[in-house]
C-alpha cells in the first residue's frame, strides 16, 4: 500500500516539474495603460520553457512584433497577434521579444514589453500547436488548467485507492 502511495506521488509530482513558470505581465495590474512594463521586465529571468501571461480588458490586446515595430509602436505588422482578455504565450526560443498593445496609442503612452528569453533550463518544454496565430494560447486552458486537472484527478484516485 505504501508503495503504490509513494508510486502515485511521483506520478503525479513529475509533471509539475516538466513547465516552466508563468510570468504574469505587470503582476496583479495586468496589461493596462498604466503598467510600468520596463521595470516589471527586469525583476523578472525569462527562461526557454516559461510563459508570458497576459491579464487585460476588453479595449486592449497583445501583437508580438518586431524591435523596430516595437521602437516605432508600429501594430500594423504583428508577427502575432492575441485578443480575448487572457493568453499565456511560450517562450520558445531564446532571444529579445517585443510586445505592444494594437490599439491606437496604448503603445505610444508605454504600454510595449520588451523582454530577454535566456536559454533552456533543466526543465522540458513541451512540444505544443499554441502561441501560433492559427490557435492561440488561452491561458485558462494552458499549463495551470491542465495541471489542475492533473492534482484533482491523482488526488481522487490516491482517495479511492487509499481508502
Amino acid at each position: 500500500m505504501a508503495f503504490a502511495a509513494i508510486f502515485l506521488f511521483i506520478l503525479f509530482a513529475s509533471p509539475i516539474m516538466c513547465y516552466g513558470k508563468d510570468h504574469i505581465v505587470g503582476g496583479s495590474d495586468g496589461w493596462s495603460q498604466s503598467g510600468d512594463y520596463s521595470t516589471w521586465a527586469s525583476t523578472q529571468t525569462f527562461i526557454v520553457g516559461d510563459n508570458l501571461v497576459f491579464n487585460y480588458g476588453g479595449s486592449h490586446g497583445v501583437n508580438v512584433v518586431s524591435k523596430d515595430d516595437y521602437d516605432n509602436c508600429n501594430t500594423g505588422n504583428a508577427l502575432l497577434s492575441y485578443t480575448g482578455g487572457q493568453n499565456s504565450i511560450p517562450l520558445s526560443s531564446a532571444g529579445d521579444m517585443y510586445f505592444v498593445c494594437p490599439t491606437l496609442n496604448h503603445c505610444d503612452t508605454g504600454m510595449k514589453l520588451a523582454i530577454k528569453v535566456e536559454g533552456t533550463s533543466s526543465a522540458t518544454t513541451p512540444a505544443t500547436p499554441y502561441g501560433t496565430k492559427s490557435m492561440p494560447h488561452n491561458a485558462a486552458s494552458g499549463t495551470f488548467g491542465t495541471m489542475s486537472k492533473m492534482v484533482f484527478g491523482f488526488s481522487l484516485a490516491l482517495f479511492v485507492f487509499m481508502g
